[in-house]
């Protein structure tokens, strides 16, 4: 093998690993009681020029200085080999031998490539019958390493993969130096020119996932102790592959022997289904009918003609321009768009500005409805003045359409220049490039421009009216309706704990909902059964289902969560899916819940489901006892003959 010399410490590794093959050997023959042939199939020629086309194949005295012959004359006791007729297949040289004393080694050896082009079919069947796939080539000749490279691997790759056959690629000879004697340094590089190199043969091995061998020359230490300690280690692999393939198996081997009955899988939990998200659906509908909570009104600059309405909430969340423009005598600066539009003079402005003493308090409202706060912005620049509406609706939806926002203004515009300015300022209007359904997160439980608190358990939580009204349906009814809640800032929440009520509130504005525990998950469930949000029910099923099916055996076996309990809560709050899965789980962990006491609750209907859906089942728990009984009753028999 590359780089080893013929020592005393190589010598011994190779003896020790050769005497651990007989014993493993040794050890299949008696335990399985059979003797088994192996086949082996070598391609290749492991002689500089190899055989090429019309010339003869090789006779008796050349075929035993070869690689697998020299293993089997020196490596074990070599049987009678039939060449006479072997000669006469032109293709192959076919001879058995023994190894190990009591197995049988049939070799057929092929030096020439070239009959994979003119007898492919034949080759095919002769290799479907090998057990271990022997490549030769010599380094000194590169010509036919390339060819075997390029040429025939990738012909061979596909079927050894599916095949699954050991295969041991083996590099013979050493490599020339026209300074010195012959190199064996895998790499040196003073004959690359003309040897195969190392890193070629080991690239080749990788791509046939076969066993890379270097062997400087064919003697004893080379051929018998490393290549024949390799091969054996497959032929031992090989037989014990066949042993179990047979169907008298292991000590005794009795027809009648006792088999255990058969545990079937548990059945599939079913799947929680998740609507798809609706937030941009919500927010666009709060910009088209929102009106009567909207606070901030946008005329044209030259003009002075109403353009449309909108909510400061929304647009302080997603552009901080709309938050320094808004707040006003908050901020020292005024606000400055980034994308400063010059006129001729070049006096600089901005594209929007507030109306000249602009903020009128105490709005008129419709009837029933609180007075509010209007903000009103003048739009200086033409072509945002152009594309308000689709400017607007862009930013509700998320601000992260950019391909869908350019489509309206080349629809609206008819100018790519236009276009193309308009995008610019659009972008250093919303100073981010992507923002999607976390867009109102710094809303989230923020009083910036909050019209409506949450009274839940003593804790204050502040809120707006506009993302409530455009994410749930019920919170719609209750402050657009004649309703005190539609009257008053102050709403008091009851039956809900303040941190299952602000999970609720959380999904409303950023679309997402992580609650930290089983109980809290169902206590979210609740409130979303309460308010009507069925995606928010089915995210926390899943959240509920995600972590009991995380927890091992023994964690169910002794957790205080009550599963029948939760099962009764999901019934009750009409989660019906995650009723269907607790039943399905009961079931499938039926020998951990049907010793709780707890499972006495459960309905006469619940019961005969579970019992019907149980895992294991009664028949094979039946016939696992009557197998118990079988082997007690032949382990005293065997005591009572002995």
């Amino acid at each position: 093998m590359r780089g080893i010399n013929g020592g005393a410490e190589p010598r011994l590794i190779a003896e020790k690993s050769r005497d651990c093959c007989r014993l493993v050997w040794k050890r299949t023959v008696r335990e399985t009681g059979s003797i088994a042939s192996i086949h082996i199939v070598a391609l290749g020629s492991e002689c500089p020029g190899g055989v090429g086309p019309g010339e003869e194949i090789m006779g008796q005295g050349q075929l035993q200085g070869g690689l697998l012959w020299s293993y089997l004359g020196h490596g074990a006791l070599v049987g009678p080999c039939d060449l006479e007729s072997s000669l006469h297949n032109p293709a192959f040289m076919e001879y058995t031998s023994r190894v190990f004393g009591d197995v049988t080694v049939v070799v057929r050896d092929c030096p020439s490539w070239d009959l994979l082009d003119s007898d492919w079919a034949s080759v095919r069947k002769v290799l479907e019958q090998a057990d271990i796939l022997v490549i030769k080539y010599s380094v000194t000749d590169k010509l036919a390493f390339q060819q075997v490279r390029n040429g025939y691997a990738p012909r061979l790759r596909p079927l050894l993969r599916h095949w699954g056959v050991p295969v041991i690629l083996v590099a013979v000879g050493a490599r020339l130096n026209d300074e010195g004697p012959p190199c064996t340094c895998p790499l040196c590089a003073s004959d690359w020119s003309s040897c195969v190199p190392h890193s070629e043969g080991l690239q080749l091995s990788r791509d046939l996932g076969a066993t890379y061998l270097e062997l400087p020359s064919l003697n004893h230490v080379f051929v018998g102790r490393y290549f024949g300690s390799v091969l054996e280690y497959f032929m031992i692999q090989c037989l014990k592959h066949k042993a179990k393939e047979r169907p008298e198996k292991r000590r005794g081997n009795k027809v009648n022997e006792l088999r255990p009955p058969h545990l079937e899988q548990p059945a599939r939990l079913p799947p929680i289904r998740v609507e798809e998200s609706s937030f941009s659906q919500d927010m666009q509908w709060l910009l088209e009918r929102g009106v009567q909570f909207a606070d901030v009104a946008f005329y044209a600059g030259d003009s002075g003609k109403e353009l449309g309405w909108a909510h400061a909430a929304v647009l302080c969340a997603v552009s901080p321009y709309f938050r320094q423009l808004l707040l006003g005598p908050k901020t020292r600066e005024r606000p400055q768009s980034r994308c400063v539009c010059r006129e001729r003079d070049g006096a600089p402005h901005s594209l929007l500005s507030t109306w000249d003493g602009g903020i009128i308090d105490d709005m008129p409202r419709s009837e029933g409805h609180l007075t509010g706060r209007l903000s009103r912005l003048v739009v200086k620049d033409p072509l945002l003045c152009m594309c308000l509406w689709e400017t607007l609706m862009f930013i509700y939806r998320g601000a992260w359409e950019w391909d869908h926002l350019q489509e309206a203004l080349e629809e609206k515009l008819k100018n790519s220049m236009a276009v193309a300015q308009l995008m610019e300022r659009i972008r250093s209007l919303i100073g981010r490039d992507r923002l999607g359904p976390q867009t109102l997160v710094n809303l989230f439980n923020s009083p910036l421009y909050s019209d409506v608190i949450f009274m839940v358990q003593g804790s204050v939580l502040p809120a707006h009216r506009a993302v409530l009204v455009a994410r749930c349906d019920v919170m719609a009814a209750m402050f657009s309706g004649k309703y005190a809640e539609a009257r008053s800032r102050v709403v008091p929440i009851h039956g809900v704990s303040s941190d299952t009520f602000l999970s609720f509130l959380e999904y409303l504005y950023t679309d997402s909902c992580c609650p930290a525990s089983v109980l809290q998950a169902m206590a979210v469930l609740v409130c979303a059964e309460m308010y009507q949000v069925k995606r928010l029910q089915h995210l926390c099923e899943v959240c509920v289902c995600a972590y009991l099916q995380s927890m091992p055996s023994r964690e169910l076996a002794s957790t205080g969560i009550s599963v029948v309990r939760l099962l009764r809560r999901a019934k009750c709050h009409n989660a019906e899916q995650l009723y269907v899965w607790l039943l399905h789980f009961i079931a499938n962990n039926y020998l951990i819940f049907s010793h709780k006491p707890d499972f006495l609750e459960l309905a006469e209907e619940e019961r005969e489901q579970v019992e019907r859906l149980r895992w294991p089942s009664r028949g094979y728990l039946q016939e696992l006892s009557e197998y118990q009984q079988q082997r007690r009753k032949l382990r005293k028999s065997r005591c009572t003959v002995m």
